[in-house]
This record gives structure tokens, C-alpha cells and sequence, in this order.
């Protein structure tokens, strides 16, 4: 289904031009030249990367489907079935990749960005295509077809396109339902009370079960708790990893070190002073 976001390509150009034609008539100006560069480098790898993984992927969950407990098929009701059951997934997937620091190393380059706006949700990873799996094995053992799973996934990181803008306000009854703008920009929040809140991908039902909703109340401040003042995008896509590293390798003992990279972004040592680390961030996320 990579295919289908190359083919994608020139709508997304063609919606960011109209987002910035729209806010440059409000007095808004969201887009900054090298940050719009950067995520668009960041994309560019990220879709490298998928081309060259994603069939490796397909393949092990081809191989877990032969222990399926069901035989689902592919009737209409089953790609329902798989829309929740993809949503739920994504929301864990999400979740843990903002409280665990490993996870959130892969991840937070997708929030390392002051701005939002539709370049932002190409800001991706260039290394949750290597961490997303475990958390969608589930699907293949119930009896989803692998298929399935990768279109959904595919449909799902398309649908979180649009959401990354400033452009739409609220959706009135809609925002009790689905993942919105205004839910997500909450997510790309570093105001305290917006971090590690609305992971939702189509919906933000598993938000509001499981208490990590957040509502849009005052402005948001975008990007991470400490900035990383950089463009460029191997700082961008690494700067975590080589900070989670470098505080596991000079930790005092393995326990320490093991909990730099399991526990919470912001986890420090008793023996240290706080940290001031790159890491405990706010969330977010997206097209992921």
C-alpha cells in the first residue's frame, strides 16, 4: 500500500498550498521555508524506508495468519470489525511510543516541530517503520487477512493527513467521535496539561475510555518541552536516540541504564540533578 501515499504525493502538495493560501488570508503565517524542508526530508525518508521494509512486514504477518483463531474472510462487516480493531491498536501503538523512551526515540521527531500545519503530519519517522509491528501482531492471530491489516494502516495514516492544521476549527458533534483537528492539535501540544494526550488515529473513542483525552481549551504551544533548534533532518530523525544512548551508557549501573530506555522520557536517576533531556515531550502524533 505504499503505492497508494506515492500516488497521494500531489494531493497533499496541492492541500498544503491551499492551507497556506487560507491562513495567509487570516494573517496566519504557519509555514516557515526550511521547517516545511525538513519535513518534507523527513516524508521523503520515512516513504524510503517503508518501500523497502513494509514487504518484510506484510510477510510475517502472512506467516502469523496460519495461526489464526478465526477465519474472518473479508465480508463488509469484517473491514468494520478491522476499523476498530486497527484504531485500537494505533491508540497503544501511539500511547506507548510517547511512555516509553526506546519508543518515544522513534517517535518524536514527529513532534520536533514549532509550526503546524499539513507538512507537519509528513514529518515522519525514519525509524517506527521497525517499531510498529508487535503492536499489530494481535490482527493476523484473530483471522484478519494481512492485506487487510496493511490497507487499513495505510487509510488510517491518510486520514490523519488532514487533521495537522490550523485551517479548521471545531466539528461540533463530530469531536465527541472522531480524531479532529482541534484533538490533535492538542496532541502536538507542549502546554503541560496537552502532553501525552489524544493518541487516537481515526476516532478518539479510545482516548476518552481510557482517560487520555484532553480538550482544546487554551492556545497551543507546538513542539517539545526543549526544542532542538535544528533543521536538519539526520538531527531530527537521531538527536533521542543519541541522548537515550548516552544517558543508558554513563548510568551508574545496568538497572539504571535499562530504565533510561524502558521507563518514561523524562525518567532520570535518584543520584542525578533533573534531567533536561529532549525527550519528555508532549504528544502527538500522526501520520504514523
Amino acid at each position: 500500500m505504499s503505492e497508494l501515499l506515492l500516488l497521494a504525493i500531489p494531493a497533499f502538495f496541492g492541500l498544503m498550498l491551499l492551507e497556506a493560501a487560507v491562513l495567509s488570508r487570516r494573517k496566519q503565517q504557519n509555514y516557515e521555508a526550511r521547517d516545511t524542508a525538513a519535513s518534507l526530508a523527513m516524508g521523503l525518508g520515512n516513504l524510503g524506508i517503508q518501500l523497502g521494509w513494509k514487504g518484510l512486514a506484510l510477510g510475517f504477518l502472512v506467516w502469523l495468519h496460519q495461526f489464526a483463531l478465526f477465519d474472518l474472510g473479508g465480508a463488509w462487516w469484517v473491514w468494520l470489525l478491522l476499523f476498530f480493531a486497527d484504531d485500537f491498536c494505533y491508540y497503544w501503538f501511539h500511547r506507548v511510543h510517547h511512555e516509553v523512551r526506546l519508543f518515544w526515540a522513534a517517535h518524536v521527531n514527529h513532534h520536533s516541530s514549532e509550526r503546524y500545519n499539513l507538512s507537519t503530519a509528513l514529518r515522519q519517522s525514519w525509524t517506527t517503520p521497525f517499531t510498529w509491528g508487535f503492536f499489530y501482531w494481535p490482527l493476523p492471530l484473530l483471522g484478519f487477512d494481512p492485506l487487510m491489516i496493511v490497507s487499513m494502516g495505510t487509510f488510517s495514516l491518510l486520514y490523519q493527513f488532514w487533521i495537522h492544521t490550523e485551517a479548521i476549527d471545531r466539528l461540533g458533534p463530530l469531536e465527541w467521535v472522531l480524531n479532529t483537528p482541534s484533538h490533535h492539535r492538542v496532541h502536538h501540544g507542549s502546554n503541560p496539561q496537552y502532553l501525552d494526550r489524544n493518541y487516537g488515529g481515526f476516532t478518539i473513542v479510545f482516548d476518552r475510555l481510557f482517560g487520555s483525552f484532553e480538550p482544546e481549551v487554551e492556545p497551543v504551544h507546538y513542539g517539545l518541552t526543549k526544542n532542538i533548534q535544528t533543521f536538519n533532518p539526520l538531527r531530527i530523525a537521531f538527536h533521542e536516540w543519541a541522548a537515550m544512548f548516552r544517558d543508558a551508557f554513563s548510568a551508574g549501573n545496568l538497572g539504571d541504564a535499562w530504565r533510561y530506555c524502558a521507563k518514561h522520557p523524562g525518567w532520570k536517576a535518584r543520584s542525578e540533578e533533573p534531567m533536561d533531556c529532549d525527550a519528555s515531550v508532549p504528544d502527538g502524533s500522526a501520520l504514523v
